[in-house]
């Protein structure tokens, strides 16, 4: 063998240092609860004004919001109320603070969006894909950012963090599981649409957030 080969054979690839976490910032946090928040506020009222169903807590909420007409932001931030206990337990402080900032904003905008537009026409097939595809943006905006959105989000996050099992996946069952509960006071038509919207939604979180995918 010649020197050069010889040579060639001990040379070690060079392998770059691992780079510490880059956590993200407190302003950062702060800027994706709004933006994340406010886009989810308006994917819920272009849910509201197609009369369209969906998972989650929030589609517990909408749900009570159609049947008894009180206001779906004050609804939804009522429901949230016991999963702040066990968030506390399971998951830590900080992310129960974020929730519970999160939540709220959502209730707030959700009141205050509606008052800047409305729509007359809006086809329901078509308000449905659009507004889980903005659902699931949002949820991965606020994900990243270690916050949720209470309820569904947090059990979710919770399964995934202890037994490896992908939110989307878990929260898909849930949601299904909730729809199916709304086909007594929904008509076959929403139901169906609404059950593709769940599954464009969580498809999204399901192939955006992976446990083995993302540190933070």
């Amino acid at each position: 063998m010649s020197t050069e080969a010889k040579q060639n054979e001990n040379v070690q690839p060079q392998v770059a240092p691992l780079s510490p976490i880059d956590e993200h910032t407190k302003f950062e946090d702060v800027l994706a609860m709004l933006m994340g928040t406010f886009v989810l506020s308006f994917a819920l009222n272009l849910l509201q004004f197609s009369g369209i169903m969906t998972g989650g807590t929030a589609g517990l909420a909408l749900l009570i919001h159609y049947i008894t007409g009180l206001k779906f932001g004050t609804i939804f931030f009522l429901i949230n109320i016991p999963f702040y206990y066990f968030a506390y337990k399971k998951m830590g402080i900080a992310l129960v603070i974020k929730t519970f900032i999160a939540v709220g904003l959502l209730s707030l905008f959700s009141e205050v969006t509606p008052q800047f537009f409305h729509i007359k026409d809006l086809n329901p097939f078509y308000s449905t894909i659009v507004a889980n595809i903005l659902m699931g943006v949002s949820f991965l905006m606020l994900f990243r950012h270690r916050s949720s959105l209470g309820g569904i989000n947090l059990l979710a996050l919770f399964i995934q963090s202890q037994y490896k099992i992908a939110a989307g996946k878990v929260q898909m069952g849930i949601d299904i599981s909730i729809l199916a509960a709304s086909a007594f006071f929904v008509g076959w038509h929403v139901l169906g649409v609404s059950i593709l919207g769940a599954v464009i939604l969580n498809f999204i979180i399901a192939m955006n957030h992976k446990p083995s995918r993302y540190i933070a």
